[in-house]
């Protein structure tokens, strides 16, 4: 575990549509590995870059509370599905600096994700906000991030090779980001939607009580 982390949260945002054990060993991995206090769950309320089928706000935060309940270090926010307007992650974090004044904040995102935040709104303002952590995903490589990294492209290569498994790295400007490799389970949320769309079983992919309510619900249906 990474020393010093304390009085710091770890961001796990997402739309949670539906919430499922990827989402949740990602987060527990890097909660451990680096030391954070604690990782904060924000379901989106009405995200900007997303389309498909959609589960309500409510719902979202209900499967996510259900999801994270059992876990002391996990805790969830209420802040985006509250909203009525598109959910817009730099407005979520000057929020939350007001909420938590004495706490640092580490947004969780994935490589895939990372490459794409130009396309986020203000996305300078938010590297002002938040530290990122940068976690490992099938189909993609760190050594993606060489255009925005600067110093020895080995260790990205070493990250691939699994040979790391958290490295800190400095990008072009100046910002720090935590590279860490977690464990690739090979679950989606569009597929456990398409499986309850065509009346299969979702068991043993997300928390009982999610696959529960799913049901309860008629989600996805």
């Amino acid at each position: 575990m990474m020393k010093g982390f304390k009085n710091r949260i770890g961001i796990m945002g997402g739309t949670f549509n539906p919430i499922h054990y990827g989402h949740l060993r990602v987060s527990e991995e890097v909660r451990q590995g680096i030391g954070f206090e604690k990782i904060l769950f924000i379901p989106s309320g009405n995200p900007p870059l997303k389309a498909g089928h959609l589960a309500p706000a409510p719902q979202r935060l209900e499967m996510t509370r259900l999801a994270i309940e059992a876990n002391p270090w996990f805790e969830i926010s209420d802040i985006e599905c509250n909203r009525t307007e598109k959910s817009y992650t730099v407005e979520t974090l000057l929020a939350l600096k007001e909420l938590y004044p004495d706490k640092e904040f580490y947004f969780i995102v994935g490589i895939d994700s990372f490459i794409e935040l130009p396309l986020w709104r203000h996305p300078e303002r938010l590297m002002e906000l938040t530290h990122f952590v940068v976690v490992s995903r099938p189909g993609t490589s760190f050594s993606g991030l060489a255009s925005l990294i600067t110093g020895d492209r080995g260790v990205l290569r070493a990250l691939d090779a699994r040979q790391l498994n958290i490295q800190k790295a400095t990008l072009r400007n100046g910002r720090e980001v935590l590279l860490m490799n977690v464990t690739h389970m090979d679950i989606s949320a569009t597929g456990i939607r398409n499986l309850t769309h065509h009346g299969m079983s979702i068991k043993y992919l997300l928390p009982e009580k999610v696959e529960s309510f799913i049901i309860s619900q008629g989600l996805y249906r």
